[in-house]
């Protein structure tokens, strides 16, 4: 994937998330998809550590979106590009992110941790 086709991967991804188009969002990953978050570590705990299969996959983002009411007005930063990953750099009104993403050869993303810059008080 070059340099082009991976931002559009990126917006298109994000796009999903911002219409909050569960079957979309997931349409990006492979069957065999692992990820981390901190977010679902917090909410669900250790067996969270590490999602592994779509079917799970899908069931913890079923349970964030329920989790935050109206729009998540996601606004695309970047993409940072490696060799087989890049990461993607976004922000909300609250938070700024950056997902690094490892596509598969059918151009699905196979593994993926999401980060999420804290800021504290007084910073």
């Amino acid at each position: 994937m070059d340099v082009q086709e991976r931002e559009a991967f990126a917006k298109a991804w994000l796009s999903c998330w911002n219409e909050r188009d569960l079957e979309s969002i997931v349409s990006h990953y492979a069957d065999e998809v692992e990820f981390q978050s901190l977010g679902a570590l917090h909410a669900l705990g250790d067996a969270w550590r590490t999602i592994k299969g779509k079917k799970d996959l899908t069931q913890y983002f079923e349970r964030v979106l329920a989790s935050v009411p109206g729009k998540f007005e996601f606004e695309f930063l970047g993409v940072f590009h490696g060799v087989d990953t890049f990461v993607v750099h976004f922000q909300s009104t609250a938070y700024t992110f950056a997902e690094f993403m490892e596509l598969n050869r059918e151009g699905k993303v196979c593994r993926a941790m999401a980060h999420l810059q804290v800021r504290t008080q007084g910073a």
